[in-house]
């Protein structure tokens, strides 16, 4: 039985990793859960699967967490803050840390994990987009696994499985295109957050649906690439695959293309990091390529999608440019949500916070959480001035 942490375990990603924890209770074990502040589910889950320690990152809702399950005859410890995620992230013989936890907040706890010897099933991105050149030392030094447990990233870590060193040329990975993939290039400039937030293939958090319509998304995993399979930016494409059925691909040294295929489904990523190197039955919905008729693919659009030029360069200048980048779109889609900018200033915001960085070359972790920082803070000083 392998026993796992998972922290973010009231997010998309937590409760499906919860769901496979269920469905699979002979081959996995929770020890330890964080969550943000959604008291009631939280409570919920710690009835059902009963971790040894668990932390909320809201502090002021410990005692309503200790009130919600006071009742139980051994609650597990419960600690509060980010120094709680830490200590939960680090804590005990779990094998394996699930990071489930939404955006540059996922970094800390993640590098605390990989300190205390833990595998890592990295479902946030930001890790080693914001992160790389910390996290990537560490994993070497500390002899743990990184193991992908997103759609795009997964497909590529299973494509490469029994692959020779030196045998991989290229990284193709998919993409939906978005809420504006099928709209001229021409007809963007009014676009509203209700236009952007309409995803033609499923629904998502609004943060990632947002990112998805910029391509921002994939310029993202472009970055995260690089980090996990050492390959240069060169060697990474985008190709728009609107049914969504091939979640990426590489192609060989010989010119062969490997291909991962498979109903949207994020538990499947998500159980393969848990299992591997096994592979475990399910009964889940199985791919019908007959029904699924043709797939067809396309190249991305320039001039639709500058937000994916800008990662490709931040990934390029390397150092803290790619936590700045980061940090820049989070800040402006939250924004854009809020309706305080429109959709046409988002690539705009971006590119003028990264003009501006001065950027570390070799950075130390606080040399990336001040670029972070920064980045926040210039974007909206920049709005402020033009509003």
């Amino acid at each position: 039985m392998k026993r796992i942490t998972l922290l973010g375990s009231t997010g998309s990603i937590g409760t499906q990793t919860l769901d496979i924890v269920a469905e699979y209770p002979q081959e996995f074990q929770i020890v330890g859960m964080t969550a943000g502040g959604n008291i009631d589910l939280f409570a919920q889950q710690i009835r059902q699967f009963q971790p040894e320690i668990v932390a909320i990152a809201n502090d002021r809702k410990i005692g309503e967490l200790k009130e919600a399950i006071a009742d139980l005859p051994q609650p597990p410890i419960m600690l509060a803050g980010a120094e709680g995620i830490e200590t939960v992230a680090a804590y005990g013989d779990a094998e394996a840390v699930v990071t489930g936890i939404v955006g540059c907040a996922g970094l800390l706890p993640t590098i605390a994990a990989i300190k205390a010897g833990k595998n890592i099933a990295l479902a946030n991105k930001e890790t080693l987009i914001a992160g790389g050149e910390v996290v990537v030392p560490l994993v070497k030094k500390y002899g743990v696994k990184l193991l992908p447990a997103d759609s795009e990233h997964s497909a590529i870590f299973q494509c490469l499985q029994g692959v020779p060193e030196n045998g991989l040329r290229r990284i193709i990975l998919t993409a939906s295109g978005g809420a504006f993939r099928d709209r001229p290039t021409s007809e963007m400039t009014n676009v509203t957050v209700a236009d952007a937030l309409k995803h033609p293939n499923w629904a998502m958090g609004k943060k990632i649906t947002i990112d998805s319509a910029t391509l921002m998304n994939k310029g993202l995993e472009v970055i995260e690439a690089h980090y996990l399979f050492d390959v240069d930016y060169d060697h990474i494409e985008i190709v728009i695959h609107p049914q969504s059925i091939i979640h990426s691909l590489i192609e060989l040294t010989d010119t062969s293309v490997l291909a991962q295929l498979g109903i949207p489904d994020m538990r499947l990523p998500l159980l393969y990091a848990l299992s591997y190197p096994d592979r475990l039955p399910t009964q889940w919905e199985r791919l019908d390529l007959v029904k699924c008729g043709t797939l067809t693919f396309r190249a991305p659009d320039h001039q639709k999608y500058p937000c994916m030029d800008l990662a490709y360069a931040a990934g390029r200048a390397g150092g803290t440019m790619p936590a700045v980048l980061n940090a820049a779109n989070e800040q402006v889609v939250e924004l854009f949500l809020q309706e305080r900018i429109r959709y046409s200033q988002i690539a705009d915001l971006i590119k003028y916070v990264c003009d501006r960085h001065d950027c570390v070359s070799h950075p130390e972790l606080e040399d990336i959480l001040a670029a972070d920082r920064w980045a926040r803070s210039t974007v909206l000083e920049q709005v402020m001035v033009s509003v």
